[in-house]
């Protein structure tokens, strides 16, 4: 990636609905060239994805909750992972160093479905406990950090 990728890529995580025309302006080439650079940075897997960021609660998920999950010493890793993929609720999934081996966070709508959630995660094999808090609000998410120089 070169410094007009990275500007690209800049301008994308603070707006992905910028038009290539408004892309071009920005970086200073054509709308055509700055087409062909963002196809070549999705296709390589730096841009994954676009989504409409939406307010939780607006929704009616307005619990939020991280569960630590430790892992039974006899479980499959592949087949917790594949039993948590199912679960709509949880959003996030990151393999953690220390006891616990996941760290999910989930959204549900109530604290009874929050309830219902964690029984089933205590109920999937491979999972020896669980630990979770709940957030009483959200400060922030989500938020991009400037990409540094170094990254080309």
């Amino acid at each position: 990636m070169d410094a007009i990728d990275l500007s690209l890529v800049e301008l994308l995580r603070g707006n992905a609905r910028l038009s290539y025309a408004e892309l071009a302006r920005q970086v200073g080439l054509s709308a055509p060239a700055v087409h062909e650079r963002v196809g070549k940075l999705e296709s390589s897997g730096v841009i994954r994805a676009y989504r409409a960021e939406v307010e939780p609660e607006a929704i009616g998920l307005g619990v939020t909750a991280l569960i630590g999950i430790v892992e039974d010493s006899g479980g499959d890793t592949d087949d917790v992972l594949e039993a948590f993929r199912r679960m709509p609720e949880i959003e996030s999934c990151y393999f953690m160093a220390g006891v616990e081996s996941f760290l999910l966070k989930a959204r549900v709508g109530t604290i009874a479905e929050l309830e219902q959630l964690i029984v089933r995660l205590n109920r999937t094999p491979g999972v020896a406990s669980t630990r979770t808090g709940i957030a009483l609000s959200t400060k922030w998410e989500n938020r991009p950090q400037p990409i540094a120089p170094s990254a080309s």
